[in-house]
């Protein structure tokens, strides 16, 4: 017994002295650099984040889904769907890799029955040139065929025809097309928009295909889980996705090829990602289709759930849509109404689409973007789609540029039934220009050095001085800079603290003390 309390003393000793040790080193050390300590903001948007297995396998967690009539194509339909969310842009060396182990699938159904007609199902190989380095790029990369880009990233697409959720035939789509790799920087990448041209591609069947990494096309202040917006609405008009991208998945297809007839031009549209276990089985780890049912209607004990289920059985789910938390919390912050329930409103904008826009004849309730391909693009697009009398935008589909956020606040808090309101986050626009064709997505933040390097006015800083901020010329020999200053004073901080620390210490032995003892 007595040697397991000498050891238990002489280990709290040693955490005693270690602890001043190193807080003599950090906060000599930080002072000296002239820095503060950051930590990430913890953040969720539409389906980023949004259960809680997914939330750890970001590869294959489904960020958003997007399917509108093509503006520059109007006889042409373009899916968009995006995974990995809050890419942060210098996240290297391994940066951010479509999964070899996923299979990305795209269903459409077209007669509302909610089960899948169609099925577009994307695969990834990924293939490293060059494996004694640890660079992404060994260059400057000029081209998708460049030997420098080290990491690189094929894909197929696979069309799937379904009949009573049976595959029936398969096509093969497009084969071994490359994927446009991460934007590095611009030392890596001096001209990432080539890149971007040069991953569009023409597949079979009259469609185009892009993949590749994009700015996150999603806008909205995520500060509405701080009890909606600080619970005064102090909280809004930071649009907290910029500056982070996704990986996106982008077809163009005929809108003949994927809808029933013109007589019936509406298609549901959502995704799934099935990720390959041990044993070498699929098994479906994220499902998403219209944006924010999983996130702010469907509740904790069963958003898994949600993720692992198929639209055919969305009643499951029906009492959420129907009674709403969301808008009983908006009631309870902000003393706006809400409709009474039932709400069946709320069940035509997220399950059955609104009668005489888009949905279909004898619809079968489900969870999807329910899209009227007959609906012709907008000359003058509105930000929040059928509210604003705009019927090619959001619930009809959904437009990179539809601002989905405050679309869906004022539909909850009963804009469709007489409740207005003018609800919303004060963000009304991606903080990246949208392209004018096809694949439409803003080019990825690069990792390279943005604005906020010259934000405290001194210039870039570079590695061959550390990092220090260039000294102001005072017009005498004299070149101690406040820096310097900092640093001897931390370090002369530092060295007290340690010496005080080993004093304490020899004495606390010689005594026979144990710190922390009782």
């Amino acid at each position: 017994m007595t040697a397991v309390v000498t050891s238990r003393a002489r280990r709290r000793r040693s955490r005693g002295v270690a602890a001043l040790v190193c807080g003599a080193l950090a906060a000599g050390g930080l002072a000296a650099a002239g820095v503060s300590t950051l930590e990430p903001e913890a953040a969720h948007a539409s389906s980023h984040r949004e259960a809680p297995l997914i939330s750890g396998q970001p590869q294959y967690d489904t960020t958003d889904v997007y399917a509108f009539v093509s503006p520059d194509r109007p006889d042409t339909t373009t899916i968009v769907a995006n995974w990995t969310p809050f890419e942060e842009p210098t996240g290297g060396p391994n940066f951010f890799p479509f999964p070899d182990d996923a299979q990305y699938d795209v269903h459409i159904d077209n007669d509302g029955d909610a089960q899948g007609d169609l099925l577009y199902r994307w695969t990834f190989d990924t293939r490293t040139r060059n494996g004694d380095t640890f660079l992404y790029n060994t260059g400057p990369v000029t081209s998708l065929k460049d030997p420098d880009l080290n990491v690189t990233q094929t894909y197929d697409i696979d069309l799937l025809r379904l009949r009573d959720q049976r595959t029936v035939s398969t096509t093969k789509v497009a084969d071994d097309l490359p994927v446009a790799p991460s934007h590095v920087g611009g030392a890596s990448m001096p001209d990432y928009g080539k890149l971007r041209d040069q991953a569009v591609r023409e597949v079979r069947g009259g469609g185009t295909a892009f993949a590749g990494q994009a700015d996150d096309p999603f806008f909205l202040d995520l500060r509405v889980f701080d009890l909606l917006y600080g619970g005064d609405l102090s909280e809004v008009g930071r649009d907290t996705l910029a500056g982070y991208n996704v990986n996106s998945v982008a077809l163009q297809v005929p809108s003949a090829a994927i809808r029933q007839s013109e007589k019936q031009p509406t298609v549901g549209v959502w995704s799934t990602t099935q990720r390959r276990n041990a044993a070498g089985k699929w098994t479906q780890v994220s499902r998403l289709g219209a944006p924010l049912v999983n996130e702010v209607v469907v509740p904790v004990k069963d958003k898994d759930k949600f993720n692992a289920s198929a639209p055919w059985n969305d009643a499951d789910f029906l009492p959420y849509v129907q009674k709403p938390e969301l808008a009983r919390l908006v009631e309870k912050f902000y003393k706006i109404k809400a409709p009474d329930e039932p709400r069946e409103d709320l069940v035509s904008v997220f399950l059955t689409g609104v009668k005489g826009l888009n949905q279909p004849p004898h619809v079968r309730p489900a969870e999807a973007l329910r899209l009227n391909t007959s609906v012709k693009p907008a000359a003058a697009p509105e930000r929040l789609g059928v509210l604003d009398g705009d019927n090619a935008g959001y619930p009809n589909g959904r437009r990179l540029a539809d601002d989905v956020l405050d679309i869906s606040l004022q539909a909850v808090q009963g804009e469709l039934v007489g409740n207005k309101n003018d609800l919303g986050d004060a963000v009304d626009a991606n903080d990246r220009p949208f392209g004018r064709s096809f694949p439409y997505l803003a080019l990825p933040t690069a990792g390279s050095r943005g604005p906020v390097a010259d934000q405290d006015g001194r210039g870039a800083r570079d590695a061959l001085d550390g990092g220090a901020a260039p000294m102001r010329s005072t017009g005498s020999s004299d070149i101690t800079g406040p820096v310097l200053i900092a640093s001897a004073a931390s370090g002369g901080a530092g060295v007290l603290l340690i010496a005080l620390g080993i004093a304490w210490w020899r004495r606390a032995r010689g005594s026979g003390a144990a710190p922390g003892g009782g």
